[in-house]
């Protein structure tokens, strides 16, 4: 069945149709480059980019927050309330068609001085009437624009939710997966110095070890026996948080037994500055709503003006009902409704809707300098990152290789103990380092992702793009 359209909708859409509105000057110029740009090979971001992480089951919690998040539900409920809302401020552009059918009856219900007369009367009637507000000031237009603007607005508002969301799943899901990982370096490091203790143990029993030592050792124990939940605790948190995200309590929610190791990340082009402009839907949300307030001024000062009504009606009135189209009459009417004394209310709201105005457009020049700095502390934090991953790889192979050599020569009887607990506690340390580096490298591309709009593209962008 094809669809109806009404002759107000029509408008609106046709109204759509046209051109985008001009950038508002927001009088910050964007930089010809970002400060800290990436040199290495790089591809182009897309609305897609949690596929570029290398794990399906990341891409099926994502698939599976964007349909059962309340969080996107909400939003896209405000987008229908926006909508609706549209359709009602553009209503009164064409003119208002009512429609009347009326009957009455009428009887005395005391007539002493004239009993036998027909005590009751009846009357019947139809009206059909139509009224409209001549816009000569535009002032009926600009409520129209003001609720089309605030509509996109509740679009990139939507956009704005939905990376928000998609960058949270992928960012508590790394999370998890590295609390997982330095359980399991937990356990193999509380297992190793299990085995030293015995092996101190065995030295304190044949007299080749000290009771300080020993208790030295039994402290580095117990100091990763207390590692071990506080991981686990960590793991959990993430978890928890993770399955929030998606909508469901934590009991439902299953996660696969892949290593944190097989999450990659990949190399993002930033692109120039002057494009995000148009990438991150915070931006144009902020724009929206500064083209919003931009148009209730124009509202506002409508109001201060007179307003035209005209009106036609066309009807008919009968004391039967067969009657009741034999005896038709139209009317035919005008009105002019200036405003004379408010109390300055008329010029408050002018005023208020100024100040709207210019303290949106201050918003908005903010979400522009913060859109520019997101991207900057993202490419800042993945080039240090690097360079850290660079010498902790080589951290964490020397530490490794120190304490084996401790160990033995601690057997062999030409090492303290001490050396062997400096020697473990470096090994740890890198190795917990190790995790935390990658985790922050991970999280360092879902912030550059986010800061750079997560590929999504304004209307006016994407169909450039088609063209």
């Amino acid at each position: 069945m094809k669809p109806r359209f009404s002759l107000l909708t029509i408008c609106l859409l046709l109204n759509a149709c046209g051109g985008p509105a001009p950038r508002p000057d927001d009088g910050t110029p964007s930089p010809a480059h970002w400060q800290f740009e990436t040199r290495h090979s790089a591809r182009q971001t897309s609305t897609l980019w949690w596929q570029r992480f290398g794990s399906p089951e990341l891409d099926r919690l994502i698939e599976q927050a964007r349909v059962d998040s309340h969080d996107l539900a909400a939003a896209l409920a405000r987008v229908r309330q926006a909508q609706a809302t549209a359709v009602i401020a553009g209503a009164p552009l064409l003119p208002q068609v009512t429609l009347g059918l009326n009957g009455s009856r009428s009887q005395l219900l005391n007539n002493r001085d004239n009993a036998d007369s027909d005590n009751s009367s009846k009357s019947y009637g139809a009206n059909l009437s139509a009224s409209y507000e001549v816009d000569f000031w535009g002032g009926v237009a600009a409520a129209r624009d003001s609720a089309v603007q605030s509509l996109r607005a509740s679009e990139y508002d939507r956009a704005t939710v939905e990376l928000t969301l998609l960058g949270g799943v992928a960012d508590q899901y790394a999370r998890t997966l590295s609390a997982r990982e330095q359980e399991a370096i937990a356990g193999l490091n509380l297992s190793n110095a299990r085995r030293v203790l015995e092996l101190v143990r065995t030295r304190y029993d044949s007299g080749s070890a000290t009771a300080l030592e020993l208790a030295q050792q039994k402290s580095l124990v117990a100091s990763q026996e207390r590692q071990l939940p506080l991981v686990r605790q960590q793991a959990g948190e993430s978890l928890i948080t993770l399955a929030a995200l998606l909508g469901q309590p934590v009991q439902s929610l299953r996660i696969g037994a892949q290593p944190f190791s097989s999450l990659s990340w990949p190399s993002i082009d930033a692109g120039v500055p002057s494009e995000l402009l148009r990438q991150r839907p915070d931006i144009a949300r902020a724009e929206a709503q500064l083209a919003a307030a931009q148009a209730d001024v124009a509202v506002a000062r409508a109001a201060l003006l007179p307003k035209l009504t005209l009106g036609a009606g066309l009807g008919s009135e009968a004391t039967r009902a067969a009657d009741a189209l034999r005896t038709p009459f139209y009317t035919l009417s005008a009105g002019l409704l200036a405003p004379v004394f408010n109390n300055g209310r008329l010029r408050a709201e002018r005023d208020r809707a100024t100040a709207r105005q210019e303290e949106l457009l201050e918003s908005y020049r903010g979400a522009i300098v913060n859109g520019f700095a997101d991207v900057e502390k993202a490419l800042n934090s993945i080039s240090g990152l690097d360079q850290q991953r660079r010498w902790q790889d080589e951290e964490l192979k020397q530490a490794q290789r120190a304490f084996e050599i401790a160990q033995s020569r601690y057997q062999a009887g030409a090492e303290d103990l001490l050396t062997v607990l400096e020697t473990q506690r470096t090994l740890y340390a890198a190795q917990d380092q190790n995790v935390q580096l990658r985790l922050s490298r991970v999280q360092a591309s879902i912030a550059l992702y986010k800061a750079l709009g997560g590929g999504w593209q304004t209307q006016e962008g994407r169909s450039a793009k088609e063209i």
